[in-house]
Order: C-alpha cells, then structure tokens, then sequence
C-alpha cells in the first residue's frame, strides 16, 4: 500500500509540473506578444512550482516563485497602466544604460556570495551559489520584464542556462526541458521586442 500511495504521489506530482510547464510557456509566449494575460499564467505556475521546489530542496527557487507571484500583479498592473502616468497608458519597451547594467551585475554577484554562503552552512541546499545566483538574478530580470526593459531577453538567456543545468541534477526533467526551449524562446523574443522597440522609435521620429 505503502509503495502505490507513493507511486501515485509521483504521478500527481509530475502532472502538477507538467501543468506548470505549459503555464510556464503560455506565460512567455505571450509576453514575447506583449500581451499583459502571461501574468495571470506566470501567477498560476509560480503558485505550483513553489510547492515543487520546496520539496526537492532547492529553497531558493522556493522562495523565488513566492517573489514571482508578488510580481505577476504588479507586473500585469504595470503593462496595462504603467506608461503615461496622467493618462494610465500601457507601458511600452524601454532600454537601460550601461551603468544600470553595471550596478545589476554588481549586485547580483554581492547577494550570490552571500546567500551562497549562508545556505553553505546552514541549510541542506542544492548547489547553493547557483541557486543563490538563478534566484536573485531572475529577481531583478523580473522586473525588468514588469518595466518592459528590453534587455531582459538577455539576462534570460544566461539564467535559464544555468537553472537547466540545476533541474536535471534534481530530476526534474520537465522543467528542465522546459528551461532549454526557454533559451530558444528567449533569443526570439529579444529579437522580436528589439524590432517592436526600433518602430516605435521610428514612429516617435516621423
């Protein structure tokens, strides 16, 4: 009995992934469309994936998806309303300095170390710096998407290298492979915010 009742844990448990992963594209996919409903499946599969983390002791990534549910309001209230403050317009495709980059780097390399070692000595996490690292950098890339910065695509491509790695030493093959078609999906959408963001600087010009 012991043995079926942990057997259909496990099939309940990946179909919950499984759920997540679609949830997980459909989310970037629409936000590839700048279409503010990747919200509202970002705040479902982050729900999922918090429970999902947790229990295979990746505590950063747990905590990183309660941050992303947190991020999924604001982020669809900041698409829809966050432009012109007078007039409440969406939000559009904007681009940071260098300097902004350099200080993002910065920090994210300060709280990787630190929260690294803390998790080190105190906590039975897996590969503390690189959980440490994929969770404050998406933090800040997060945001970056909820304030339409283009480069985001860019950080994206590094971190979801990184987490795929981390999810196939957990065996979590799902997410893994979802991670790796992220890589692809993000190099698309990069490419296709970077000309949306180009027209729109045409159209200011004209």
């Amino acid at each position: 009995m012991e043995t079926l009742a942990q057997s259909l844990a496990e099939i309940a448990g990946s179909r919950w992934e499984l759920l997540a992963v679609v949830l997980a594209i459909a989310y970037l996919l629409l936000a590839m469309a700048e279409n503010s409903w990747c919200w509202l499946c970002a705040f479902v599969s982050t729900v999922i994936y918090t429970v999902i983390f947790w229990n295979v002791n990746l505590l950063m990534d747990s905590a990183l998806n309660v941050y992303y549910m947190l991020m999924a309001v604001y982020g669809w209230h900041q698409w829809n309303y966050g432009g012109d403050r007078q007039r409440h317009a969406a939000l559009s495709i904007r681009r940071w300095s260098l300097q902004n980059h350099l200080l993002a780097a910065l920090g994210i390399t300060a709280l990787t170390l630190f929260s690294g070692y803390l998790l080190d000595r105190n906590t039975q996490a897996a590969w503390p710096y690189l959980d440490s690292f994929t969770t404050w950098a998406s933090v800040l890339t997060t945001y970056m998407v909820a304030k339409k910065v283009l480069e985001n695509w860019l950080y994206w491509i590094v971190i979801d290298s990184v987490a795929c790695f981390l999810y196939i030493d957990r065996m979590l093959y799902a997410t893994a492979l979802l991670f790796a078609a992220y890589v692809v999906i993000v190099i698309i959408g990069y490419i296709h915010w970077r000309q949306l963001y180009r027209a729109n600087l045409d159209y200011q010009h004209a």
